[in-house]
């Protein structure tokens, strides 16, 4: 059964973008500053779509990770086209994104995966590891590097692994 949400509509903060700077390659962060069950009407895992300084878009999943705040992870790329990283603040504008995501195979890929016997295990796994899985493979700029990758993800997903 899907989880039910309330939807509040947009919520509007300022952030401070975070990074455990005693753990090399920790990832950066920010806290959500409310609490999910008064939100969300659920104590975790909220999908949500990010708008940071009114320009950059991300989609993700509010998260508590053993704190009191619920957080939003602060990938690089996003760090990047924002010109910000740990310490610097950010505007932020979030709204519910309960609706089902839909991911785009392409056939040489879809049938790479369902030829090793994997698609059914795939289609298990959360939207996200599949999302990076499909980037890492469509973002090869050669055909070669492509079906290596091709190659190599089934090699990933025949050992189990959910992330690349």
């Amino acid at each position: 059964m899907a989880k039910e949400y309330t939807d509040p509509g947009p919520i509007k903060f300022t952030a401070v973008i975070r990074r455990n700077e005693a753990v090399d390659n920790s990832s950066a962060y920010i806290h959500f500053p409310f609490d999910l069950k008064e939100t969300y009407g659920v104590g975790n895992l909220v999908p949500f779509k990010a708008t940071f300084d009114g320009e950059v878009i991300y989609h993700g999943s509010l998260a508590k990770m053993g704190g009191p705040h619920a957080m939003i992870l602060m990938r690089k790329d996003v760090r990047e086209k924002l010109g910000k990283d740990s310490g610097d603040s950010v505007e932020v504008v979030i709204e519910l994104d309960d609706k089902p995501r839909q991911l785009f195979v392409a056939p040489d890929i879809y049938q790479a995966i369902r030829t090793a016997g994997h698609w059914d295990f795939f289609e298990k796994m959360a939207y996200t590891h599949r999302k990076e899985y499909i980037k890492w493979v469509e973002e090869a700029k050669q055909p070669e590097t492509r079906d290596r990758r091709i190659k190599k993800m089934c090699q990933m997903l025949a050992e189990g692994k959910k992330g690349r």
